[in-house]
């Protein structure tokens, strides 16, 4: 989430938590595609990460700078913490943010077609060159930072982020590793309604271990190979357990906006924010909240943007918001980034694709669906599910949705459907090979165990 909400309409109920969710039921017609990624600034010469205020006494610029020049070059709004200029955004729904360790993201405007998308992502990347090469900065899309410790990433000077990193280290052994040295790539998509939302929330839950194999891109960590093929994946499943993970409850019968409102009630939260300052309430829920127990910092009235707020703070693997967040893919190249996004939009954007795919995951059960999200970021397409490995699976998936590409018919200037951005999907299933294979096999060869390589090959 780029920017806070600053809603301000009083909560006296939970049925206005409810309500707020299924506000965003929107017309078939009306469906968008939002593309989310961050990545990872490095300086280019030493391949080490780029600090907000840059190094003064080396003459180098920073994240600040970056923001700044983004800022010139768009006249997209400033979004600032204090004094601190942590991000912006465009009136079309566009948004540029820093994640804690300086991961430079970029949230996509809810766009109608992917070509659209494909547009806006290579303007992006265009832009971030035009501007930081020639403060020889690079951008790494990789889901790991592969060769940089914990203790060598920069912070950035965002107030909730200092909340956080006091309290992740008291409910999971990973979450620092979470904030500070991962990076991903997630697609958001629309529902009609209640029924539409529990369906595509069931079926892209019960699918994100796929993504994560199709889409693993961090095979590295502490200047080595991690033995998992996706170490972001695996760094999620000890984060903070009580807001992450498979949400098994969606598949139980009567799954609506209530149930998840229920569940996102008694979530730990993070920070309650009035005006411009944070309040550290880690660890209380926000139905301590709503019932006033948390007046002495809160004031008098829960509003609608601490719900908003509190809803962008929990990380499952699929995240119901007015939209759904798909969080399963590790960052990676241009073309990986729209593959993730065409992936998803396939068979959630048609209703034969998305029936087709309830079919195959209906019968899967809650230990079979955490088993599959246990294994699957060592064993990436090897990892099996009821006798069948995600290699035939995801065969079967990727022929779903690229039948559900075809059906929306969005063509391209040369008259593609947007089937064309899955192509990459293909090669991987062909040759049994993701990013994280290629990595490692240039790590053990051509590279000589050295990172050099990867910081070349694997820039965005």
């Amino acid at each position: 989430m780029a920017r806070d909400v600053t809603d301000t309409e009083p909560v006296t109920d939970r049925r206005q938590l409810i309500e707020w969710l299924e506000a965003g039921c929107k017309p078939h017609h009306a469906y968008r595609i939002g593309t989310e990624h961050e990545k990872f600034a490095f300086y280019k010469d030493t391949h080490k990460p780029v600090p907000y205020d840059g190094i003064a006494r080396e003459g180098r610029k920073g994240i600040k700078d970056l923001l700044v020049g983004f800022r010139d070059a768009t006249g997209w709004h400033e979004i600032r913490d204090g004094a601190n200029l942590i991000g912006l955004y465009g009136e079309e729904g566009g948004a540029i943010s820093l994640e804690p360790g300086g991961q430079f993201e970029l949230s996509g405007a809810p766009l109608e077609t992917l070509h659209e998308t494909a547009a806006e992502l290579h303007a992006h990347i265009d832009l971030c060159h035009r501007l930081a090469d020639p403060m020889g900065i690079g951008f790494l899309g990789i889901g790991v930072t592969p060769e940089w410790h914990l203790s060598d990433v920069p912070v950035m000077p965002k107030s909730r982020y200092q909340i956080m990193t006091a309290y992740m280290p008291k409910v999971g052994t990973r979450g620092l590793d979470m904030m500070y040295r991962t990076s991903t790539a997630q697609v958001n998509v629309d529902f009609s309604s209640e029924a539409d939302m529990v369906k595509k929330l069931r079926v892209s839950l019960a699918l994100q271990p796929l993504a994560t194999a199709f889409f693993a891109n961090s095979p590295f960590i502490d200047a080595r190979p991690s033995g998992r093929l996706s170490e972001r994946s695996e760094i999620w499943r000890d984060t903070d357990n009580q807001r992450a993970g498979m949400l098994p409850f969606a598949f139980d019968a009567g799954m609506g906006f209530e149930a998840y409102v229920d569940y996102a009630l008694d979530v730990p939260m993070y920070f309650i924010k009035r005006g411009d300052h944070y309040h550290n309430v880690a660890g209380a829920s926000f139905r301590d909240l709503l019932a006033g127990r948390l007046s002495d910092v809160a004031g008098a009235h829960t509003t609608l943007s601490d719900w908003a707020n509190h809803l962008s703070t929990i990380f499952p693997e699929v995240r119901l918001k007015r939209y759904l967040e798909m969080r399963g893919a590790d960052v990676g190249s241009q073309a990986h980034i729209l593959a993730v996004s065409a992936f998803f939009t396939g068979f959630l954007y048609d209703q034969s694709a998305l029936d087709a795919c309830w079919d195959l995951v209906k019968d899967w059960t809650a230990q079979e669906r955490q088993t599959l999200r246990d294994d699957v970021p060592r064993l990436g397409f090897d990892a099996t599910i009821k006798g069948r490995s995600l290699a035939q699976v995801g065969q079967h998936i990727l022929a779903i949705s690229r039948a559900g590409l075809k059906a929306r018919s969005r063509l391209n200037q040369v008259g593609q459907d947007e089937g064309v951005y899955l192509d990459l999907l293909d090669e991987r299933l062909a040759h049994h090979k993701t990013n994280a294979h290629i990595a490692l096999e240039a790590y053990e060869g051509r590279w000589g165990h050295s990172f050099d390589g990867l910081y070349d090959e694997f820039s965005l």
